[in-house]
């Protein structure tokens, strides 16, 4: 009600004034006196018709902060109607003056009043709006992240389009980040670059800048890694678009933005597949995939399906799981002939009936214990599962014909330490035995720690650091290989591309990284500062566990393949008598004392030293 009447009060300095300034501008500012005399008599009818329109077109009632064109041609009409009002009432209604002589404006004093009125009525108005955006901008930006981009190129130029598009991201950019000299003082769409990557800290400091997004798709991977590190002496949160490979559609915009995680700055690079090797093996086939709901196996399934399978059949014995597979595999891929089996590897007959049914081409073996101190509690449920199981896949691939089997194998089961590690050793003899009397191709992957996979360090911590922390690590020399879940599964796919029966494949692992600096960098990614927001809390090593894996077998020399990351170790001799013999051995085991379990691998696995002190290390 105040602002109403403060406006009342505008319109009529503003309504005298512009028909006064009228009167000056068709005189040539010098007014006669009987123009002047007339004009002090029209002042009082030119308000009062003025402030009835402007009540009539609810010019006292819009909220001004949101005026728009309907607004400004609510203004025009009020002046347009108050001025044939007002131009009717000074010809028509004439007022006598000096010398008994008749006075009128000349009709462009109306025009010019006309003109002058909607002017400055609606200036006022749009001032108003114009005020109050202006006001309400400096509280939203009070209330936006600081946002500093990295990358003056076409992506940061869609992302900032992008970000003033959508208000409620609440992001207010500081500023541009490129290692182009000649970009430094320019700008993309009104923001300016601020300097090279050596300027980050400094640029951070100064602007308060509490959120970073790295907008560079196609840069190398040590460049993006060392510009991730730059970035971490910051206290800002990291975003990043996706390389140009992981964007699908190759379009850049707000839905690919993901915080940047552990891969980014492991940089691991993208694998490089010879796809007709694998379309020879895997298109218009029948393939199976065991433990396909697991980190491992549905990821296998999403890589099988780009290479146009005849029927993909995932196999697991936890249907959550398999079922967020299926979805997701119904979702990307509706084309794809795929059906879903919820089955033990365990039960035999249950096995042969489905190997009778689908007569799999290809069987990829991913169902497994895998979680070490569990297995070393329970050691009966990994011989169980991981030894007769995989047993009972390896039988039937060889009694269905089945062209090719491919088992994933860890490097915990080079000099295992731990019950999971030992078993996964004895499913690689059993894979070289089985190879020798058999027609199916058998062969295994060995590879190290998958980032992100099921029961792995990641989750754990992401899961602690949400919850304020403590991040617990064994213990402050503890290390371990790592590759993503994207790069596991494809070189298995290739690596059973390459196989012709009987080897034992070892991935390029990369070199091992201190678990206790992954928690420190996934800290410092989730804007926490290790040791200060977030504390990190040493365990001991749980029982199995060894300080560093070991990537090879008493370090025998690995052959090369035709792929880069992928190397063949020596195979040994075994005869399939030994594991028939040691299988009905470990089925009598599980059914005994745990002493006598441990005691059988450690005869069954040469190269297994059972752990027992936790102090201890490999």
């Amino acid at each position: 009600m105040q602002k109403d009447r403060k406006l009342i009060i505008y319109d009529i300095v503003l309504l005298v004034g512009s028909l006064y300034f009228a009167l000056l501008l068709r005189f040539d500012f010098k007014i006669p006196d009987e123009y002047m005399g007339f004009l002090k008599l029209s002042l009082i009818p030119v308000i009062a018709i003025t402030l009835i329109f402007n009540k009539f077109f609810k010019l006292y009632n819009s909220i001004w902060k949101y005026a728009s064109i309907e607004e400004l041609m609510s203004i025009i009409y009020s002046i347009s109607l108050s001025n044939v009002v007002f131009v009717i009432y000074s010809h028509f209604v004439n007022f006598r003056f000096l010398e008994n002589r008749y006075y009128r404006f000349p009709f462009s004093v109306h025009i010019i009043f006309w003109i002058l009125s909607v002017i400055t009525l609606g200036g006022t108005r749009f001032l108003i709006r114009i005020v109050d955006q202006s006001k309400g901008e400096k509280e939203v930006r009070k209330r936006c992240k600081k946002l500093l981009i990295i990358g003056a190129g076409d992506a940061s130029s869609i992302l900032i389009k992008e970000i003033k598009r959508h208000n409620n991201l609440n992001y207010d950019i500081v500023g541009l980040i490129d290692d182009d000299v000649s970009k430094k003082g320019k700008f993309i769409s009104g923001i300016e670059v601020l300097g090279g990557r050596d300027d980050i800290v400094d640029i951070c400091k100064r602007k308060e800048v509490e959120e970073i997004i790295i907008a560079i798709p196609s840069v190398d991977i040590d460049a993006k890694r060392n510009i991730i590190n730059i970035c971490k002496k910051t206290d800002c949160k990291l975003k990043t678009l996706p390389g140009i490979y992981e964007i699908v559609d190759g379009r850049v915009n707000i839905s690919k933005l993901r915080d940047v995680n552990i891969e980014d700055l492991l940089g691991r690079e993208e694998v490089k597949l010879n796809n007709s090797n694998i379309n020879k093996y895997i298109r218009d086939k029948v393939i199976l995939v065991t433990g396909g709901g697991g980190s491992i196996g549905s990821e296998l399934c999403r890589q099988i399906s780009k290479f146009n399978p005849r029927k993909l059949l995932i196999l697991d014995i936890y249907e959550n799981n398999v079922y967020s597979v299926q979805m997701e595999l119904n979702y990307n891929h509706p084309e794809l002939n795929k059906e879903v089996i919820i089955a033990s590897i365990r039960d035999i007959n249950r096995m042969r009936s489905i190997f009778s049914q689908y007569k799999p081409d290809v069987v990829f073996h991913a169902a497994a214990h895998k979680h070490v101190p569990l297995m070393e509690l329970n050691p009966e449920e990994a011989i169980k599962n991981n030894i007769i199981g995989t047993y009972n896949v390896l039988k039937c691939c060889n009694e269905f014909n089945v062209k090719k089997f491919v088992q994933i194998s860890t490097d915990k089961a080079v000099n295992p330490t731990n019950i999971m590690g030992a078993t996964k050793r004895f499913c690689e003899i059993m894979v070289q035995a089985f190879d020798q009397i058999s027609s199916t191709e058998y062969v295994a992957v060995r590879f190290g720690n998958v980032l992100g996979s099921n029961g792995s360090v990641i989750p754990l911590f992401k899961k602690q650091i949400s919850h304020g922390g403590p991040v617990t690590v064994t213990h402050p020399e503890i290390n371990r290989f790592f590759m993503t879940i994207p790069e596991a599964a494809q070189l298995v796919i290739q690596a059973g591309a390459i196989a012709h029966g009987g080897e034992i494949f070892v991935l390029d692992m990369g070199k091992p990284v201190k678990i206790v600096d992954l928690a420190r960098d996934l800290i410092t990614l989730s804007g926490y500062k290790p040791d200060v927001d977030i504390k990190i809390e040493y365990t001991g090593l749980r029982p199995g566990e060894k300080l560093y894996e070991e990537p090879l077998m008493n370090e025998i020399a690995l052959t090369a393949t035709e792929h880069n990351k992928i190397f063949v170790e020596k195979s040994d001799n075994v005869d399939i008598k030994f594991v028939e013999q040691s299988i009905a051995q470990f089925e009598r085991a599980v059914v005994g004392s745990r002493e006598d379990i441990f005691k059988l691998m450690e005869e069954k696995v040469p190269t297994y030293r059972r752990k027992k002190n936790e102090e201890e290390s490999a």
